[in-house]
């Protein structure tokens, strides 16, 4: 039987603010262990969140870089779930109510181009790092860092829109490009400022009914999306040929071997108990506050791209190239101003001045 694949990807984007999301602990990549924590972000009793402005700042500007609904009032929910990088025994998000709805970016692939659909963009905290084994004085034990405990995130939902593994490695690479732009991601994948989850499931060639999908976490690497897409793919092929079930559960990607191996039985939201958070009022966003972030919103790269063909006269492939990377694009445009300025004055010239 010939299937088709259904792909759709959540992507968390560190937000590049100095303080965390709800408390003012630095957000600074490799501090010593527990360095950069507080009762605030270590959950203990009695301590109030208080909500970081400038990083809901940088998910308005995403959401309207993204065509995205900005909503006028959106809520923080505890999601519950047990972790022990998790002090709190929740994760502060957003669930029923996000601030972003909707939205999409297009992509180009093979010389067509194609619209992927969000689904919404929301706000939420990172959870802590648990250290397993390596480089440790004692291999047998585990470690917890918690530095990265309540530093803000944005969390990117695609609809299944996406076909292939080429479509979802473009797709997040054309993510991470906008997130660059408008300076709210440095896109550090390494670092874990962006990191992403593929939710991948096969259905028969014509169908229009989803099939049972699986999620691969934490993917930190356009290959390494691309290479676990493509393994799921043929990993799913091989259990349905073989008139076996496609299992719902969240798997890892082993990017030794190249395989995705079983992690848990994939949650339902229902399983993580969400509730509105008593600690936190009502999201309000007016629209003054909307058009000021619109106003200030840098120029685009599918902008920047049509205006490097136009107004340098450039073909489409070279103004692709130069405008995916907004370093390379300033370091072009900053060239050509450069090389248009008139020519320095001679030896004798400048003798004579």
């Amino acid at each position: 039987m010939e299937y088709e694949s259904v792909i759709g990807l959540e992507v968390h984007a560190q937000l590049l603010t100095k303080a965390k999301l709800f408390c003012a602990c630095a957000t600074v990549f490799q501090a010593d262990p527990n360095e950069q924590t507080c009762p605030v972000c270590l959950g203990m009793p009695g301590v109030l969140p208080v909500l970081n402005r400038q990083a809901v700042e940088f998910a308005i500007r995403t959401g309207l870089a993204m065509q995205g609904q900005i909503a006028r009032v959106s809520r923080f929910a505890r999601k519950n779930y047990f972790y022990p990088d998790l002090p709190k025994g929740y994760q502060i998000s957003q669930y029923e109510e996000p601030l972003i709805e909707g939205g999409g970016l297009t992509i180009d692939l093979e010389g067509t181009s194609k619209h992927i659909r969000l689904i919404r963009i929301h706000l939420e905290e990172d959870a802590g790092k648990s250290i397993h084994g390596e480089n440790l004085a004692d291999p047998t034990r585990s470690y917890v860092d918690l530095n990265r405990t309540g530093v803000p995130l944005l969390e990117i939902v695609s609809a299944p829109d996406l076909r292939s593994a080429q479509e979802a490695k473009t797709y997040l690479q054309k993510l991470k490009t906008i997130l660059e732009y408008i300076e709210v991601c440095d896109g550090n994948m390494e670092e874990g400022s962006l990191r992403c989850d593929a939710n991948v499931s096969l259905r028969p060639k014509g169908a229009q009914e989803l099939g049972t999908r699986t999620e691969i976490k934490n993917l930190n690497s356009f290959r390494n999306v691309q290479r676990a897409i493509e393994y799921e793919i043929e990993r799913q092929a091989e259990v349905l040929d073989g008139g076996g079930r496609v299992v719902q559960e969240t798997r890892l990607f082993d990017a030794n071997r190249g395989v995705t191996q079983p992690m848990r039985s994939k949650e339902e939201a229902h399983d993580y108990r969400y509730f509105p958070d008593p600690d936190l009022v009502p999201l309000c966003v007016g629209q003054e506050w909307i058009e000021r972030v619109r106003q200030d919103l840098p120029e685009l790269p599918e902008t920047r791209r049509q205006r490097f063909t136009t107004h340098y006269g450039l073909p489409d492939y070279d103004a692709e190239v130069l405008t995916a990377s907004k370093e390379l694009a300033d370091y072009y445009e900053a060239t050509v101003r450069l090389y248009n300025q008139p020519s320095p004055p001679s030896s004798t010239q400048e003798r004579d001045w």
